[in-house]
C-alpha cells in the first residue's frame, strides 16, 4: 500500500500578505540605491566645480600671457596671433576634457572619490598659484583685455598713484607714519562709523595737514583742513558723536567732520573714489565738482583732469599715494621702496586702498 505524498509546503506569508508584501520588500532593496545616487551627484558636483575653476583659472592665465605677447594694433603682428592663439586655446581645453573623461574612468575603477578629489587638488593648486606665485602682471594684462577703455583709464591712473608713492622720501613718510599714531583710534573710528576704509581717511589728513593740525591762509581748520561743510553733513557728525557741539580744532570732531563731508562727495560721485576725493578737495564753491563736470562735459576723473587746476587735480593722486603707504604700514609694519627688488609686485599685490587690487 502506497502512503500519500506530503502536501508541498507553502512559503510562509510574510506579515504584509501577498501582492502588500511584496512592495514592502522592493522598497527596503531600493533604500541603498538612493543613498548611493546622492552620493554619486554629490562627488560629480565637487569633480565639475574643481574642473570649472581650474579651467576659469588656466583660461585667464593664457589669455593674460597672450595679451602681454601681441599687444599692438598691427593685424599681422598683433591681432592675427592673438585671434590663432584664442582658437588654440579652445582646441586644447576640448582635448584635455576628452582626456579627462577617459582618465576619469579608470580613477573610478579604483576609487569612486578620486575623480572628485583630484579636480578639487588642481583647483586648489591653482588659486596657490593666482595668489602666490607672481600672477599679478598676466591678470592685469587680462584686465586690460576684457576691461577696454575704463580698465585702461583705471591702471593708467593706478599707475600715477604708483609713480607718486614712489618719489616720496622714506624718511619723510615715516615722520608722517609717527605723527599719525596720536590719531589712529579717532580716525579709525570715524571710518567705521561713515563705513570708509580707514586708509582713505588717513591719506586724506596726510595730505591736507601732514598729521600736524593748524589753521591755514585759505581757513582751513585743524587735522583735516576743515572749511566750509553743508550744515546737514555737521548735523550727521554730531550725531555720531553725539555730542552737543561740534569743534573743528578738536581732532576727534575734526575727523568725524571730515568722514561724514568725504561719504557725501562719494555718493554724489557715484562712489567714483577718484572724483570723491576731488569733490572733497574742491567743496561747494563754484557750484561743487559735479556743476563743473557738466559745464566742461566730463564724465569721469581722467576727462575732467585737463580742465583743473595743478593743485586738485593731483589732489586725488596725493591722498592715494599717502594711503597706499598707510596700507603697507598697517599690513607689513614698515614702508617699502618701490623700485627695489620684488617691492614693485607686492605693492601692486596689495592694492591701492579703495580700488580693486590687482590680485
Amino acid at each position: 500500500m502506497r502512503k500519500p505524498k506530503p502536501a508541498a509546503r507553502r512559503p510562509a506569508k510574510t506579515a504584509g500578505f501577498g501582492k502588500l508584501g511584496g512592495r514592502l520588500r522592493k522598497k527596503r532593496a531600493r533604500k541603498p540605491a538612493g543613498s548611493g545616487f546622492r552620493l554619486n551627484v554629490t562627488l560629480l558636483f565637487m569633480e565639475a566645480l574643481g574642473l570649472i575653476a581650474s579651467a576659469a583659472l588656466a583660461s585667464m592665465l593664457v589669455l593674460g600671457n597672450a595679451a602681454r605677447l601681441f599687444t599692438g594694433s598691427d593685424f599681422f603682428s598683433n591681432l592675427l596671433p592673438f585671434a590663432i592663439g584664442v582658437v588654440a586655446l579652445m582646441a586644447v581645453a576640448a582635448l584635455l576634457l576628452l582626456i579627462w573623461s577617459k582618465f576619469r574612468r579608470w580613477l573610478r575603477r579604483r576609487l569612486a572619490i578620486l575623480p572628485a578629489l583630484l579636480s578639487i587638488g588642481l583647483a586648489a593648486a591653482m588659486v596657490e598659484y593666482v595668489f602666490n606665485a607672481g600672477y599679478t602682471p598676466v591678470f592685469t594684462h587680462f584686465r586690460a583685455l576684457v576691461g577696454g577703455k575704463e580698465q585702461a583709464a583705471a591702471t593708467t591712473l593706478s599707475h600715477q598713484v604708483y609713480a607718486a608713492y614712489r618719489r616720496y622720501d622714506e624718511a619723510d613718510l615715516q615722520k608722517i607714519m609717527e605723527r599719525s599714531a596720536q590719531f589712529d583710534a579717532d580716525i579709525k573710528d570715524a571710518a567705521l562709523r561713515f563705513k570708509l576704509d580707514p586708509d582713505i581717511l588717513f591719506g586724506v589728513a596726510a595730505t591736507e595737514s601732514s598729521f600736524l593740525p593748524r589753521d591755514s591762509k585759505d581757513g582751513g581748520h585743524g587735522l583735516f583742513q576743515i572749511t566750509a561743510v553743508p550744515k546737514f553733513l555737521l548735523e550727521q557728525a554730531r550725531q555720531q558723536l553725539a555730542a552737543e557741539k561740534l569743534s573743528v580744532f578738536d581732532s576727534r570732531h575734526n575727523a568725524f567732520i571730515a568722514a561724514a563731508t568725504l561719504k557725501h562727495y562719494l555718493a554724489e560721485m557715484n562712489n567714483d573714489l577718484f572724483l570723491g576725493l576731488l569733490a572733497y578737495n574742491i567743496g561747494p564753491k563754484n557750484g561743487g565738482l559735479k556743476f563743473i563736470m557738466e559745464q566742461y562735459g566730463a564724465t569721469d576723473f581722467v576727462t575732467m583732469q585737463p580742465y583743473l587746476q595743478q593743485l586738485p587735480r593731483d589732489y586725488p593722486i596725493r591722498v592715494l599715494s599717502y594711503s597706499l603707504a598707510f596700507r603697507l604700514w598697517h599690513q607689513d609694519g614698515k614702508l617699502l621702496a618701490y623700485q627695489e627688488g620684488d617691492n614693485a609686485a607686492h605693492i601692486q599685490r596689495i592694492g591701492i586702498p579703495g580700488l580693486q587690487a590687482a590680485l
